[in-house]
């Protein structure tokens, strides 16, 4: 088996002169979607193609359906050139604060409603898988946010959101985190997040708030402390800071329904931070490995 060519790396100058054309993107998508040849035709399963008429698709030789390289995928049904989504999903991925919409549209020349709504699908192939579950040592807390949404004209007085976040600590500082959108501060509201991203083996450090405490029967090694307004959680509110600040300063803040999309890039971006080489890659193969998102899911 070939590997396939993999764009490595966050070089914008050589991404652009690698990525000029939809051509050369349908067939980066084609790669992955078929990779090793394991093709088999939507509409009678049949697994003998040939060439097809559009760009890198690819058409049965029993009941002759021309598949393109973007149907079933996140790009299906794109309304502006393909070139651009991908250089869109490349700028979200690898500049340290992503972009925002309105942003993304100056440069794009794009509609700005246009840019959200890609941007929306991006955000959702940046969900985790959940299949790695922190260890060691782990510190937890739960927040508010609230504030404005992007893309929306005007002012819009969004209500609070309650975040759940989880640190992982590490020996040379802090490894990776994830965040939740949560109803209230109860355990029951608490268990999935724990559940989905935390081992049950790992040490855990919260405050006092006793929200967590009947977690403590399914994680054993659960431990509360003092806050001490958040000395002893440094890293973690760090971390919090920080993701505020990014909401703050480049989307404006967010509404609930949206906000978890948010917490998902940011996050998307922060655990791959030290191997930044894939992540475009990475994500792209997400966009096409995934079932396509129609715009009337998006509300």
């Amino acid at each position: 088996m070939n590997e396939r060519k993999r764009f490595l790396g966050v070089n914008s100058i050589r991404f652009y002169n690698t990525f000029s054309s939809d051509e050369v993107c349908y067939e980066y998508i084609s790669a992955i979607k078929w990779n090793d040849n394991a093709y088999h035709c939507k509409r009678c399963g049949h697994t003998n193609f040939c060439k097809g008429i559009r760009p890198f698709s690819r058409r049965c030789t029993r009941c002759k359906y021309d598949e393109s390289p973007t149907s079933g995928t996140m790009f299906d049904k794109c309304k502006f050139p393909l070139h651009l989504a991908f250089h869109i999903a490349f700028k979200i991925s690898t500049k340290k604060k992503g972009m925002s919409s309105l942003e993304l549209s100056q440069e794009y020349e794009l509609r700005q409603k246009t840019c959200w709504e890609f941007k929306w699908k991006i955000q959702q192939a940046m969900q985790s898988s959940k299949q790695h579950l922190i260890n060691g040592l782990v510190h937890v807390d739960e927040f508010y946010i609230g504030g404005e949404e992007e893309g929306k004209r005007g002012r819009y007085k969004g209500e609070k959101k309650l975040v759940i976040v989880a640190l992982e600590i590490v020996e040379s500082g802090v490894g990776r985190a994830y965040a939740q959108c949560i109803e209230d501060a109860s355990s029951a509201s608490f268990r999935p997040f724990f559940e989905s991203y935390i081992s049950k083996d790992a040490k855990i450090i919260t405050d006092e708030w006793r929200g967590y405490l009947p977690l403590k029967k399914d994680f054993p090694n659960l431990e509360q402390v003092k806050s001490d307004d958040g000395k002893n959680f440094k890293d973690l509110h760090i971390h919090i800071m920080n993701l505020k600040g990014w909401l703050r300063g480049i989307h404006h803040h967010c509404t609930k329904e949206r906000l978890q999309g948010y917490l998902d890039e940011y996050h998307f971006r922060y655990n791959r931070r030290s191997n930044m080489e894939t992540i475009f890659d990475m994500l792209i193969k997400r966009m096409v490995l995934n079932n396509p998102i129609r715009l009337h899911s998006i509300n």
